[in-house]
């Protein structure tokens, strides 16, 4: 037998043993007060092999289901209600250890016939998430679920939700009343979800406002409140969001309408500080054993956790899906959602700004903005087509400063200046001015265009959020210098003394670190679970003169950002020991408590002196090594998916998580 045959074979139950003997360390649900909350959807007695039954990939076994009430009682979970919930955070009975909430999606039949007699056996507890205008349909009519066309009877009725409402073992959630769906987003047709995304006329060619927005949201809200008030004598607590999806407008919107508690689709525990309108929920669905039920458990929210699971990260460029010719276009979609699926990574980072100069400056966006041209309308749609097909998280790659701003625009001389009216240095970004109000306003704005009409796990900062030694000299900067940090900087000669010199550096660190925070939260009041990585140069861990001369801080960095994606490429910086450069990185990295956690080694896949590709058994061996050094995260930049650079079947071995987390 091989060792790949067997890793195949054996791992999981390996796995489950010592995960069942308390060989691995303390969960991060094991603190007081914490909950985690599952999602299911339908449960069948088989999957396959059943004439005349939808494909589900949602769905789950029935057998399957047992398995998992039976484990989870076994080991000592305490099934508990919305009411515990609801009472502990009020400050009365805290959650027991172990709490867990169970929840079920779509209001199928089998909640009735499945699901409400286990709960009596096991004597679980469960909320249910029901769409009121589905349950609506009069029998013998059809269901438009999604894009099919299901049969009423595929779902419970409404005297059956009253016996198991009157049980006490259901609470009834709304899963909205008729926004469990997608909708036009854009001109090129994207499907996005209908509780966040602002619908696209195109009869008008315009999109909703904001006030529109607001109003349909409520509107479908308070109806879906209504309907279940009438039919069941209880208006319902909490919401249930299709798909998981929400944002700020839409948590506000259902707190108006009495739903207090949200629940998403977050992976990860729910301490007592998690915000009750976004909690979150793991999803169990398909093949779901126990093996992926104690990992799905085990799965913590931030990325400091042991648990939290290595990051694969495929760096990618939109320019390469990017045609002219739109058929052309989705071939090269496909091209690309096809291998992610085969590479099976955690994380994409895709371009969100057009840069085929290779300069790294953003003259047009890949989304519907107010301020820079739109090469296409792209971004929204390659990122929802590798979230629902290759099953990965995708982070907006987005520059912070390099934005090239139209011919005649006001702002477009609002740049950064080098101190003494030196002209820029070669090969420096073009960078607009942080320091100048309208300018970062301007950021905001596209920032907050990108928030509105896409939807994506996290944020790439790219590496042009940095200043040089003699960076900025704009008179703004330099009159923001002067009020706010009490140094007086000559225009001309700059800082004589290397004190002055680096405290202006840790003053500009903290100045570009507090604006990528508040353009986080800008972002997060459209998309509340976002995570953020920022780019750094290797010279800012490897040099420790570093944040004099970039104005980045490898410390700062851990401590502000889920993750900083530090470019771990030795070409680039004219290494001719590449294996001694990383060593060397790495161990400036392991040498701080946490760091490792909280850190992307990202590789290149590019030799940019030569123009041609780093082999990939090269890029392979370096990841190789890198995972010998205690390195938990790696990505590689740039993916040619066209041309399978680097090839996939040489680095999919070392790089992959297919058979560490099956359907992540």
């Amino acid at each position: 037998m091989s060792l790949r045959t067997f890793s195949d074979r054996f791992l999981p139950l390996l796995l489950l043993i010592l995960l069942l003997s308390g060989a691995v360390s303390a969960r991060a649900d094991d603190l007081p007060g914490t909950l985690r909350v599952l999602c299911y959807h339908d449960i069948r007695d088989r999957l396959d092999g059943v004439q005349n039954q939808r494909a589900d990939p949602d769905a789950i076994e029935s057998a399957d289901l047992v398995a998992q009430f039976s484990w989870l009682q076994e080991r000592g979970y305490v099934s508990v209600t919305l009411d515990q919930v609801l009472a502990a955070r009020a400050g009365g009975a805290p959650l027991p250890p172990k709490a867990i909430l169970l929840t079920f999606d779509d209001g199928y039949r089998s909640l009735y016939t499945r699901v409400f007699p286990l709960l009596k056996v096991f004597g679980f507890h469960a909320v249910a998430g029901l769409v009121s205008s589905w349950l609506e349909v009069p029998a013998g009519q059809t269901v438009t679920y999604g894009n099919e066309q299901l049969s009423r009877d595929a779902f419970v009725q409404w005297d059956e939700v009253r016996e198991m409402v009157a049980s006490g073992l259901l609470e009834v959630a709304s899963h909205t009343h008729d926004l469990h769906h997608g909708i036009q987003a854009n001109p090129q047709g994207a499907m996005l979800p209908a509780v966040v995304a602002r619908q696209y006329d195109p009869a008008t060619g315009q999109r909703e406002d904001e006030t529109t927005y607001r109003k349909r949201v409520h509107e479908d809200l308070l109806q879906s409140v209504t309907v279940l008030q009438h039919r069941l004598g209880r208006a319902p607590r909490a919401v249930i969001w299709p798909y998981g999806e929400y944002n700020q407008i839409a948590a506000t919107e259902a707190v108006s309408a009495g739903m207090p508690v949200g629940f998403n689709l977050e992976l990860g525990p729910n301490p007592p500080s998690q915000p009750l309108t976004g909690l979150r929920r793991t999803q169990l669905q398909g093949n779901t054993h126990i093996t992926d039920l104690i990992l799905a458990l085990r799965r913590a929210a931030a990325p400091d956790a042991e648990d939290a699971g290595p990051e694969r990260v495929v760096h990618v460029d939109l320019d390469y899906v990017y045609d002219v010719d739109p058929v052309q276009q989705e071939r090269n979609l496909d091209r690309l959602v096809e291998r992610i699926a085969q590479m099976h990574p955690s994380t994409v980072y895709l371009q969100a700004f057009a840069d085929p100069a290779g300069d790294g400056v953003a003259r047009a966006l890949y989304f519907p903005n107010r301020h820079l041209p739109m090469r296409a309308d792209l971004f929204s749609r390659v990122a929802w087509q590798l979230r629902t097909r290759a099953r990965v998280r995708v982070y907006a790659w987005m520059p912070v400063l390099a934005f090239g701003l139209p011919a005649g625009h006001p702002l477009v001389g609002a740049r950064v200046q080098r101190l003494g009216g030196r002209a820029p240095a070669p090969g420096a970004y073009q960078r607009l001015s942080p320091f100048d109000p309208q300018v970062r306003q301007l950021i905001t704005d596209l920032y907050e265009d990108l928030a509105r009409n896409t939807r994506f796990a996290g944020l790439l900062f790219h590496d042009d959020a940095t200043l040089a030694e003699d960076e900025d000299g704009s008179p703004d900067a330099l009159a923001f210098a002067s009020a706010r940090w009490q140094q007086a900087i000559d225009p001309v000669r700059g800082i004589p003394d290397d004190e002055g010199r680096r405290r202006w550096a840790r003053n500009k660190t903290d100045y570009l670190d507090a604006f990528l925070l508040e353009l986080a939260a800008r972002v997060r009041q459209e998309q509340p679970a976002l995570l953020t990585a920022r780019n750094l140069y290797a010279a800012t861990l490897l040099d420790d003169g570093a944040e004099v001369r970039f104005a980045q801080s490898f410390d700062k960095s851990l401590q502000r950002f889920d993750y900083t994606a530090v470019m771990a490429m030795p070409y680039l910086e004219q290494s001719q020991d590449a294996n001694g450069w990383l060593r060397r990185l790495a161990e400036r990295v392991t040498q701080k408590p946490g760091a490792l956690a909280h850190t992307v080694f990202e590789l290149q896949a590019q030799d940019w002196r030569t123009g041609q590709a780093v082999p990939a058994q090269t890029l392979a061996a370096q990841m190789q090594l890198l995972k010998g050094l205690g390195v938990r995260h790696l990505g590689y930049y740039p993916d040619d998916f066209l041309q399978d650079r680097p090839a996939l079947d040489v680095l999919k071995p070392v790089f992959s998580l297919e058979r560490l987390y099956r359907g992540y």
